[in-house]
């Protein structure tokens, strides 16, 4: 069983800048996918950035030239740095790691308990 520990989140004024940082520990075979998400109140969770084994990288339209993601393969980690913080960005940010399952077979996916970034003056 793979587990995730998000570090990071805070509150933050406008225009600030923010790290967040997600490490996965347990069984773990191999990792395919890893990324962020998150979910602002009365919104539904949204995709912020992935990236894959590989490197290749994907954001939303709404973060795209001012966070950025990043992996560490070797130590099973996955990183966020975010700047020029807006309210917006205002929301509980959630760590996703797809990895193989190879008692089942098959890739699997787990969430982290979430970390608050709150933007405000």
């Amino acid at each position: 069983q793979v587990q995730l520990v998000e570090s990071g989140g805070g509150l933050v004024q406008p225009g600030g800048s923010l790290r967040l940082s997600c490490a996965a520990s347990g069984s773990i075979f191999s990792i395919n996918a890893m990324g962020w998400y998150r979910q602002a109140p009365g919104k539904e969770r949204e995709l912020v950035a992935d990236i894959s084994s590989g490197g290749r990288t994907n954001y939303a339209d709404s973060v795209k030239g001012r966070f950025v993601i990043s992996r560490l393969n070797a130590k099973n980690t996955v990183d966020l740095q975010m700047n020029s913080l807006t309210p917006e960005d205002t929301a509980v940010y959630y760590c996703n790691v797809e990895y193989f399952e190879p008692l089942f077979r098959k890739l699997l996916e787990v969430w982290g308990q979430g970390t608050l970034v709150t933007v405000s003056s």
